[in-house]
């Protein structure tokens, strides 16, 4: 029966953290898809969003989070969020879009 009971806390234990993780990938999304949307609202202005590891950690929920948003070619701009759990390694989302025609 103890055996029984040790399993199902391990398992609940992991439940826990793959949840979190999920919250953290979905918010992840979230934000970069916020940015995009920014990008398409303005797309006259569009260099002024591009940005190279910028903390946003104070707005978010993401532990130890930054954004990049780059030009890999005219047109198409990748927006990456990164962010690191204490003790995890490093996780990030990545996301493109092709801002073009104006």
């Amino acid at each position: 029966f103890s055996l029984g009971v040790l399993g199902i806390v391990g398992l609940q234990a992991t439940m826990i953290k793959n949840t979190s993780e999920a919250k953290y990938r979905s918010e992840a999304s979230y934000l970069a898809q916020q940015r995009i949307g920014e990008m398409w609202a303005t797309p006259t202005n569009l260099a002024s969003f591009l940005e190279t590891d910028v903390d946003i950690s104070t707005t978010t929920s993401l532990p130890s989070a930054s954004r990049t948003v780059s030009q890999t070619v005219t047109g198409a701009y990748v927006v990456t969020i990164t962010w690191q759990l204490p003790g995890e390694t490093q996780r990030n989302f990545t996301t493109s879009a092709n801002i073009t025609g104006f």
